[in-house]
């Protein structure tokens, strides 16, 4: 077997999960994750029964309507973490603010599961930066020029090693010095 042919008979799932792994770090991930799963007991539980024995707890509110925008929003919000995440810091602020509406509005924010996913996922989305792409090779170092060059504290520094070094030159406009009845052409 040579060198050449050792990713041929690699598993379909080896590379399925790669591929993910690459598609995974190029965005938040988890803060779209945690949004989404913030936004499914919001969007739930106003809409729930549960069952007791023989008996039967309705949970639906009035807020239903409420409880189920809010959380189609943060799922969407999630999706939108995924797949765009160049808004990232916008739904992340947008995920934080509508968990803090679900207290009052869907049942204590879906029994604060909800609220306390989403308002993870959010912050996440916010925090998240995407990674610098590693270089193929060092950078070659500085060439000493008279602005680089360090001197001890004690000793002067020579004659013209700082000339310029502050403010770069800028080439001279030519000015219009020809006046017009005695007033300046803009006046």
């Amino acid at each position: 077997m040579s060198p050449e042919s050792q990713g041929q008979n690699e598993h379909y799932l080896t590379l399925s999960w790669r591929g993910f792994r690459t598609w995974r770090g190029d965005r938040p991930f988890w803060a779209g994750l945690f949004t989404m799963l913030g936004g499914v007991p919001i969007m739930y539980f106003p809409y729930a029964n549960m069952h007791l024995g023989n008996v039967t707890l309705a949970m639906s509110t009035t807020a239903g309507a409420g409880s189920l925008i809010i959380g189609v929003l943060l799922v969407t919000l999630g999706l939108t973490m995924w797949f765009h995440s160049i808004v990232r810091v916008f739904a992340g602020v947008a995920a934080i603010l509508l968990a803090l509406i679900s207290i009052p509005v869907a049942n204590i924010g879906g029994f604060i599961i909800g609220f306390v996913l989403a308002l993870l996922g959010g912050a996440l989305s916010v925090s998240w930066a995407p990674g610098e792409p590693q270089a193929a090779a060092e950078p070659a170092p500085a060439e000493e020029t008279p602005e680089t060059v360090s001197f001890a504290k004690d000793e002067p520094f020579p004659e013209g090693a700082l000339h310029g070094a502050g403010v770069p030159e800028q080439p001279q406009a030519p000015y219009d010095t020809t006046v017009e009845g005695g007033r300046h052409r803009a006046g």
